[in-house]
């Protein structure tokens, strides 16, 4: 399948032979293997969420509403660090093993929040449990576009994003139990909370063999035989699940040359000079989603106690239906990113969340919702906005070339979150604290406004990608001469 032209040239068509596979039980388990990490995110978001409340609590850590959000902040902080220094190693070392060295890094984080004993130690378990969380969104991303077929990647890019929200609806419905001093005394109910966050977690490691290193990393990457020996494998496979012949190779082949890693200066170049606009374009649509998200859903469980009165122990009630919103939004709407494509979905889904949220900021000044309209708002504002902040991650994986993939996804999800996320959940958490409804009022305003900037950039710099291998989107450095 391979001619090598000169000692460290070849041709191959395994980017093609990979784009031609019929959907198959080998694809659904990568989608479950890669998917069951952001359950677990969305658990341990979720339960960060739903405990702010209760550890204001002086029988569990008797922290301040402020020390709350800044403890989101932490997580978010070391979620950017972990990014950033997994991210290279994503592209540096293959995907594969930063697989499993972010998830134990997570696992280990998390069952040390569980003894957290004040706000310190509970903030740096917190970072540390961001750092392998972060890792996960480089090396996942990289993968699931580079093992999926061009014609379906949108969909399943996103459904697999949005499995976050399952995690988050396993979590809200754990903390009705745990977090009910009926069931649980309150010192004790939010660490097996966390306790049973870092258990889940050493199920998902055994699934994690179900992943191949991803063949594209392998064939740049000076690794060309188990390339072969892998695809051919699941071609192998696929073809005896089916009892048919595999689809003929209708791309020509890619000609590339091998390297066993790529300098920082050629980085830079790709990124700050060469792809300047599309970086701008991943800037703009990470740093309005970090925005949107970590500003309210960090912040969902002081509003509806400060504002409307909730027990906390019911806060978990009202985040159940927010998160079945936000876990439906992409599996119902991905297919579209496919067939009507990806600039009309992604300017759709940003500017209508954008809208959405301003009104429900006005309705929230004037005084005129409740606890239970506010959530449902909230929901139907997230189905649409799950989709939109799952682009964000589908378009950075795409639009970059393959040999600095995963520090794309890494970069700019750490710049958005810098720019846009890190301080958002404390600001917010502030602003609760005054007790203004108006006050708050304006940070909803500004979430909308970022929103509808950034489809407004989409539609003017956006990039047509559905249905293209991604080498026909961006040309790997390696195939330059």
């Amino acid at each position: 399948m391979a001619s090598t032209q000169q000692s460290e040239w070849i041709e191959t068509d395994i980017p093609a032979r990979m784009d031609r596979l019929p959907w198959s039980r080998w694809h659904w388990l990568i989608v479950v293997a890669l998917g069951i990490t952001w359950v677990l995110d969305g658990l341990q978001v979720t339960l960060g969420g739903a405990i702010g409340a209760t550890l204001q609590n002086s029988q569990a850590l008797g922290l301040t509403p402020a020390q709350v959000g800044m403890g989101a902040s932490c997580y978010l902080t070391g979620a950017v660090l972990g990014a950033l220094v997994f991210g290279y190693g994503t592209d540096r070392f293959g995907r594969k093993k930063l697989f499993y060295f972010t998830l134990i890094v997570y696992l280990s984080a998390v069952a040390l929040t569980a003894f957290a004993w004040n706000f310190e130690s509970y903030a740096f378990f917190l970072a540390l449990t961001g750092a392998g969380i972060g890792g996960e969104y480089a090396a996942i991303n990289s993968a699931i576009d580079e093992l999926i077929p061009a014609r379906v990647r949108g969909r399943v890019d996103l459904i697999v994003n949005s499995t976050y929200w399952l995690g988050s609806a396993l979590g809200a419905g754990a903390t009705l139990i745990l977090l009910n001093p009926h069931y649980l005394p309150i010192w004790l109910g939010w660490r097996v909370a966390f306790g049973i966050g870092a258990v889940l977690g050493l199920i998902v490691l055994s699934f994690r063999h179900w992943v191949p290193e991803s063949p594209r990393w392998l064939m740049v990457n000076g690794r060309y035989e188990e390339a072969e020996r892998i695809v051919k494998q699941i071609e192998d496979e696929i073809a005896a699940k089916t009892g048919q012949a595999l689809p003929p190779i209708t791309e020509g082949k890619l000609r590339i040359r091998q390297r066993a890693s790529t300098p920082l200066k050629e980085i830079w170049n790709a990124i700050a000079h060469e792809h300047r606009m599309r970086s701008f374009l991943a800037l703009s649509l990470m740093t309005a989603q970090a925005f949107f998200y970590n500003a309210i859903f960090f912040t969902y469980g002081l509003v509806l106690v400060k504002f409307y009165g909730v027990p906390p122990q019911s806060v978990s009630s009202y985040i159940l239906p927010f998160a079945l919103g936000n876990l439906l939004g992409p599996v119902l709407l991905g297919h579209w990113f496919d067939t009507i494509g990806r600039k009309p979905m992604i300017v759709c889904t940003y500017a209508l969340s954008g809208i959405l949220l301003a009104v429900t900021a006005f309705l929230f000044r004037a005084g005129v919702l409740n606890a239970d309209t506010q959530s449902w708002c909230w929901t139907i504002i997230f189905f649409i906005a799950s989709a939109a902040a799952s682009a964000a991650y589908l378009t950075v994986s795409e639009i970059f070339p393959l040999e600095i993939r995963g520090l794309a996804i890494a970069l700019f999800y750490a710049a958005g979150t810098l720019v846009g996320g890190v301080f958002a959940p404390w600001i917010f958490a502030s602003l609760i604290q005054t007790g203004s409804r108006a006050t708050l009022s304006w940070g909803y305003f500004a979430g909308a406004i970022l929103m509808i900037g950034a489809a407004i950039v989409e539609a003017i710099i956006g990039v047509a990608a559905e249905g293209k291998s991604l080498e026909s989107i961006t040309a790997p450095l390696a195939s330059r001469e």
